[in-house]
């Protein structure tokens, strides 16, 4: 377990572009993972979305902040068909339990996002494929790491 820090800095330019997990995305979405706070059970992260990528379909089981830097990102499809959708540089919330069945990027977009809580990736009807915390993401963090040391 990650131990308790009283303050975290992270020079992002220093921190490698790792490939999100392919179960829970498709086109080549990358990220960086900035920050785990067990005490709160929360995670931070920085994804950059090549255009035509989604997210798997999910629930955000806690709230979720985040902040596009770049490009545009379609919310349950996009506002055209019933979702919603943030255009760079834009801020949006995520409540408790909001479920996402489509999220995806039409344009190269990059957003910065703190989860208060798990993401619950799921099928269609609702079914949990995986669970994914700060300890998750700090796992899978630990080991696309190990795996690029190895290969280097």
């Amino acid at each position: 377990m990650k131990p308790r820090v009283s303050e975290e800095y992270v020079q992002m330019d220093q921190v490698h572009w790792q490939p999100f997990p392919e179960a829970f995305s498709e086109g080549g979405i990358r990220w960086k993972l900035l920050h785990v706070s067990p005490e709160v059970g929360s995670w931070t992260a920085i994804f950059d979305c090549p255009a035509g990528s989604s997210f798997a379909r999910h629930i955000h089981v806690g709230p979720g902040e985040y902040f596009l830097t770049k490009g545009r990102m379609d919310v349950r499809d996009g506002a055209a068909k019933g979702g919603s959708t943030a255009v760079a540089p834009g801020y949006g919330y995520e409540s408790c339990n909001a479920r996402h069945d489509k999220t995806n990027f039409p344009v190269d977009s990059e957003f910065y996002m703190t989860f208060l809580g798990p993401l619950q990736f799921i099928q269609e009807d609702g079914t949990t494929i995986a669970v994914i915390g700060w300890e998750q993401a700090q796992g899978a963090w630990d080991a696309l790491i190990a795996a690029a040391a190895n290969a280097a």
